[in-house]
């Protein structure tokens, strides 16, 4: 059996779950705080917060910022449900938009097509870990500076429409020579098991505003949201006689553990030494065993102006239609290689039918969806595993389309 997208668990992280265990502190304490440190470092952003998961932080930061019903968030229609449940339990509308032709990633232009008075956030996403064209997004969120409407003062001081990237798939991902999590106001990060890093479960959001905005204060307020509006974490009220705290705010528990922490050290510490390169690795193996079959359309990984964290192999099996794809996944099943597909866009999904929403004007997104197939990518393949599974990928193509 060929799993899908295992975890890399070893020795180095047993040690420093079990160093975390015997601590006495397993919930959020001194790990967690130096692994927001650590990130922060990583990624050249000015501050970082760890959740529970990335769904929690990215929600958490829209409830700061104060988006509520009435408002509207841009979203692609090609990503992973959190992104829509997000604005959607805020009480606003996911305004769903079509990827580029022949790319799983936004449109710029349909984004500035569907931005009205109401657009107070808009949500790209870095499928597979290929960062957005965010400097376009960004020239369009100037544009518009004219229509934006702020509903309290955060968003008088932002002045604008908030860049907050869902990039669940882009750790370690560049654009123009900066890390993700430095280009946008705020970028959310998972850290789920099949993550390139994982925490087990958990995630964190780097901030990135101007500069005029206090940091700080908005890490402080986004700990109070995550800790049930408590004014202090557990941490601080180990302090000496600092047991006494107020509730701010009526709040979420959504906080990471040291426990996950612990987990994150590690893999942060061997990221890119270690886990992008055999990521990358693998990715151009399947890139050249299927350069020679005129029906595989291939990932890109690196342009000149970004690179992918290497997060999925998404394979597009050209001139199939959605029944031969999943046919095709039948067959490879029957190999025991374990394959998935990344997305259903989600007007096609019961959920956001019922709201409402539809694939018109969503071709480019139901022709990526269609044929795509994502191939086994993890740090402990093989290359005689990637052999396995481009023989099988072929075997199957073939029956299916001959």
């Amino acid at each position: 059996m060929i799993p899908f997208s295992p975890p890399r668990m070893d020795q180095k992280i047993v040690d420093e779950v079990a160093d975390t265990l015997l601590s006495g502190w397993i919930t959020t304490g001194p790990k967690t705080k130096k692994f927001e440190k650590e990130i922060t470092k990583y990624t050249g952003a000015k501050k970082t917060i760890c959740f529970g998961s990335a769904t929690a932080g990215i929600e958490l930061v829209l409830r700061w910022y104060g988006i509520g019903p009435g408002d509207e968030v841009i979203i692609p229609a090609y990503t992973y449900c959190a992104t829509a449940n997000v604005v959607i339990h805020c009480g606003a509308k996911p305004v769903m938009v079509d990827t580029l032709p022949g790319a799983f990633n936004i449109d710029p232009a349909k984004i500035e097509a569907a931005i009205t008075d109401k657009t107070k956030v808009i949500i790209p996403v870095d499928i597979a870990g290929l960062p957005c064209d965010y400097d376009a997004i960004r020239e369009i969120i100037q544009k518009s500076k004219k229509l934006f409407k702020p509903g309290n003062e955060l968003q008088e001081k932002l002045g604008r429409i908030m860049l907050l990237a869902d990039s669940a798939h882009g750790f370690g991902a560049s654009y123009k020579g900066k890390k993700l999590g430095s280009v946008a106001d705020g970028t959310g990060f998972s850290f789920h098991a099949v993550k390139n890093l994982t925490t087990a479960e958990g995630g964190a959001v780097c901030l990135n505003l101007p500069d005029d905005f206090d940091h700080e204060e908005a890490y402080r307020m986004l700990n109070v949201m995550s800790l049930h509006g408590q004014s202090k974490d557990a941490l601080a009220k180990t302090q000496k006689g600092a047991w006494r705290y107020d509730v701010e705010i009526p709040g979420y528990k959504c906080n990471m553990t040291d426990i996950q922490a612990s987990i994150g050290l590690i893999e942060l510490d061997r990221y890119d030494s270690e886990t992008i390169l055999r990521r990358k690795e693998i990715c151009h193996l399947y890139n050249d065993l299927f350069a020679m079959e005129q029906w595989a359309i291939t990932p890109t990984f690196q342009t000149d102006e970004k690179e992918s964290s290497y997060h999925l192999y998404q394979l597009r099996i050209s001139g199939a239609s959605e029944e031969q794809r999943d046919e095709i996944i039948r067959l490879i099943a029957e190999d025991d290689i374990a394959v998935n597909v990344h997305f259903i866009p989600l007007p096609m999904l019961t959920a956001y039918k019922n709201l409402g929403h539809d694939m018109s004007n969503l071709g480019n997104a139901y022709n990526q969806y269609q044929n795509e197939i994502s191939l086994p990518l993890y740090f402990n393949l093989t290359n005689d595993q990637v052999n396995e599974v481009v023989y099988s990928v072929c075997k199957a193509v073939n029956l299916v389309l001959k």
